[in-house]
Formats: C-alpha cells, structure tokens, sequence
C-alpha cells in the first residue's frame, strides 16, 4: 500500500471569467443621468462612470450616445408610459375615475423620490438646442404616443355612450397633455405630490366643461 502523501499539484488561475454586460442596469442608469443631467450635458464619460461598463461595450451595443438615449428613452416608456397605459385600459370604470387615477400616478412618478423629478420625456426635450434636432424629433415624436393614446381613451368612450359623440376628443386630449406637461415642470421646479394632486383636482373640476359637445362653428 502506497503511504506516501499525493504531490501537490500547483494549479495555475487563468484569467477571471468576462463580466456579463447588463443592459437592462446599464439602461436604468443611463436613464436616471439623461433625466437629470439632460442630453446634451450628459457625456460618454459620464455614462461609462455611472453604467460600470466599458466605454468599447456600450458603443457595441448601442453604437454612440444617441442610440444609447434612444434607448433609455424606450426604457423609460416601457417602466412608466405603461402604468398610464394599463390604467387607460380599464373599461370596467367610469372614464372620471380612471383620469382621476391617471393624474394621480403620473403625480406620484413626477415626485418620487427615488427618480429624477418630473417626465423623462418631457425634461430632456425643453434642455435641447438646435443642433440635437434628430434627438428633439424622437421625443416629439413620443410625446404624440401619449396623445394618440388619450383620444383613443376618450374615442373609445364616445364608442360606448359614455361621452357625447361630437365632443371634441382631440382638443380634450391635447389638453390633458398640456395639464401633464405643466404638472411635469412644476414638479421639476420642487412642488410637492399634494401640489400635483391639486392640479390634477382642479383639471378634473373643468374637464366636465371640457367634454361638452362642440359649440355651433361660425
């Protein structure tokens, strides 16, 4: 029988495995900088530094900063655009109801301390210059999704009798748009989920008015 010890075999560490890249991670960060900082101030560096990911992999797979915007942009649709979305979609409620609902959630993503304050989408447009008009025409061109998305709400409810038929769901939709916008800036400019609330109170006290049929053309 063989006493002896086994010899020691010296193993030697090969290179560490290749760190998998997040992009779903690297898109949040990406999304909170942009949101902060807005486009324009924001920079490759600054977005290497707050993804952790190398400057070689994020112009891999999203080709240079726009792309990696246009990305974030996405992103931020499918974490927040969706909730008011989903909200829109409850045909089981009263249309008041459901727009009270929808004010209030966007009062609570404009005000949540975890995130920047105010609308992505909104926030980023109104800190661009002219020579981001490619960038500018993106974001226009999603904040028309959430006005196509309202007069369909309001459509669907002159569908079902809810609303009168020659109402004017297109104005109506437009200025439920604008009350965001304005909710979204005063919310960047520090005001209070109540104050929101307040704005959203005082928009569901006219809105009423709002949805009257049209007025005689003169």
């Amino acid at each position: 029988m063989d006493t002896h010890p086994p010899a020691c075999v010296k193993t030697t560490k090969g290179p560490g495995r290749p760190k998998l890249f997040d992009r779903e991670n690297a898109l949040d960060k990406a999304l909170v900088l942009f949101w902060r900082h807005g486009y324009e101030a924001t920079s490759m560096s600054d977005l290497v530094a707050a993804t952790g990911a190398k400057a070689p992999t994020l112009y891999t797979e999203f080709g240079n900063k726009e792309g990696l915007f246009r990305a974030a942009a996405e992103r931020y649709i499918e974490l927040f655009a969706e909730r008011g979305k989903n909200l829109l979609a409850d045909t089981a409620r009263p249309v008041a109801g459901v727009l009270w609902d929808y004010l209030r959630d966007a009062a609570a993503m404009f005000t949540d301390d975890a995130l920047p304050a105010g609308c992505f989408l909104i926030c980023t447009s109104a800190a661009l210059s002219s020579s981001s008009n490619d960038v500018a025409l993106m974001l226009r061109a999603r904040h028309h999704r959430q006005e196509d998305l309202l007069l369909a709400f309001f459509r669907q409810r002159q569908a079902m009798g809810e609303l009168p038929g020659d109402m004017d769901a297109a104005g109506l939709a437009k200025n439920l748009v604008c009350a965001l916008h304005g909710m979204s800036v005063q919310a960047r400019e520090g005001a209070s989920r109540d104050d929101l609330h307040a704005i959203a109170a005082t928009w569901m006290t006219v809105w009423p008015a709002l949805a009257l049929p049209k007025g005689p053309t003169a």
